[in-house]
């Protein structure tokens, strides 16, 4: 497991203006195709991502075959005009400003796809979080197929309290250093190659050495999960679907060194000051709430798990606020019942259930008329690694990272055919 995370050749744009070129991922402001008119009318004719992706909004707009074919097109003019330039052989290590006020750091580098699989049986070393919608990967690998270059919007945590990848990083050569457009905060690129490239994998490889992983996490036969996806699970997972067709036309030496066999994302220690977890609860609407409170106290008060951790859900309804103390269930397994109930719950008395963050605006909503919210824990950082491998995949919709302005903006670039 020595070669999880490496380093790759990297495309940057030579002469663009970073702050045109740079565009937040394409499944934010979903709901806001305005958002994304304006960013077309700011970029006008200069270079940028946004002419390489079809952002989400527009899904249900514009032609999506028709876009994709443009989209291609204009990789492949990109490239032959000599947009860019290659950083060979490196890592590039990010510091991001964010919105919330702290500073993340992470490094872009290539995940070995061997070593992920995104499936619900999956003991792969690089493991999805939450689980995978199957049914959203076919026209994502449709779009990947005809690519010939990648640009991901991926993060994906590492558990190091000790910070001894970023903290292997070193001084290089810087490669941008910008503002990132639409209040995205600043954004810094620094190359990591040579020796300090090798000391990140020396680093990266004692995190996944079985004796620490036994150590730290007390395994007893789970598999260990050494890379945890944090975002874009889905486009990593397109890249291992398109690799999975492409490896078996190839020979065991072409399947080494093959680009396809590698899919890029920005790393991020999950101990970073920047990473919160924030929960995601659940209301109930147009329902009959007499009985709830009676229906989740019998139906928590079943709930027995074989654990130590104390988890404290509060239910609301009506204007009344109820703690319930739920113990032995890992973060991720709370999450789960609590979701069974709210769905069994829904459909027993003829509502609908949405998902809300922030609690203020879940416990308003829970009390107006024909409403019941559960407002679930904030996730401590330290629980993520040890839950999935005890108890799997999170359910969709557990927790979230950050706002949608502190989501990663497409930058970095890497041929893949």
């Amino acid at each position: 497991m020595e070669k999880l995370f490496i380093p790759g050749d990297i495309l940057l744009p030579k002469d663009a203006d970073m702050s045109l070129w740079s565009v937040i991922a394409c499944d934010q402001y979903t709901s806001q195709p305005e958002y994304w008119d304006a960013v077309d009318r700011k970029v006008g004719t200069a270079p940028s991502t946004l002419r390489l992706i079809l952002p989400e909004a527009y899904l249900e707009i514009k032609d999506t075959a028709a876009e994709t074919e443009k989209i291609n097109r204009t990789m492949e003019n990109y490239l032959a005009e000599g947009i860019f330039k290659t950083v060979e052989n490196s890592y590039v290590y990010v510091e991001r400003d964010l919105t919330v006020g702290e500073k993340r750091r992470g490094l872009v580098g290539l995940i070995d796809l061997e070593a992920y699989d995104y499936r619900a049986d999956s003991v792969s070393p690089v493991h999805a979080t939450e689980g995978t919608v199957e049914s959203r990967l076919p026209p994502r690998v449709k779009i990947r197929e005809g690519a010939c270059l990648e640009l991901p919007h991926i993060v994906v945590f590492v558990d190091d309290p000790e910070n001894t990848v970023m903290g292997s990083v070193g001084e290089g050569e810087k490669l941008y250093d910008f503002d990132l457009m639409d209040g995205g905060g600043h954004i810094t690129g620094i190359r990591v190659c040579g020796e300090a490239a090798e000391k990140v994998q020396e680093a990266l490889s004692k995190l996944a050495q079985s004796e620490y992983l036994e150590k730290r996490y007390a395994l007893r036969g789970k598999a260990p999960v050494v890379i945890a996806m944090g975002d874009g699970n889905h486009s990593l997972a397109t890249a291992r679907l398109c690799w999975e067709k492409i490896r078996d036309t190839l020979t065991p030496a072409e399947r080494e060194k093959h680009p396809a066999r590698y899919g890029m994302a920005e790393l991020v220690n999950i101990h970073d000051p920047s990473i919160s977890f924030e929960p995601i609860h659940r209301v109930l609407f147009e329902i009959e709430p007499k009985s709830y409170f009676e229906e989740a106290r019998s139906f928590f008060g079943g709930i027995r798990g074989d654990g130590k951790a104390v988890h404290r859900i509060k239910l609301a309804s009506g204007g009344r606020i109820e703690e319930i103390t739920v113990t032995g269930l890992t973060i991720g397994s709370l999450i789960a019942v609590s979701q069974r109930f709210c769905a069994e719950y829904a459909k027993a008395h003829g509502g609908k259930l949405d998902y809300i963050h922030d609690d203020d605006t879940a416990l308003e909503m829970a009390g107006r008329d024909g409403c019941a919210g559960l407002l679930l824990p904030a996730m401590d950082k330290n629980e993520l690694f040890p839950s999935i491998m005890k108890s799997g995949v999170f359910p969709a919709k557990s927790f979230s990272i950050g706002p949608a302005r502190d989501k990663r903006y497409y930058l970095e670039c890497r041929k893949i055919r």
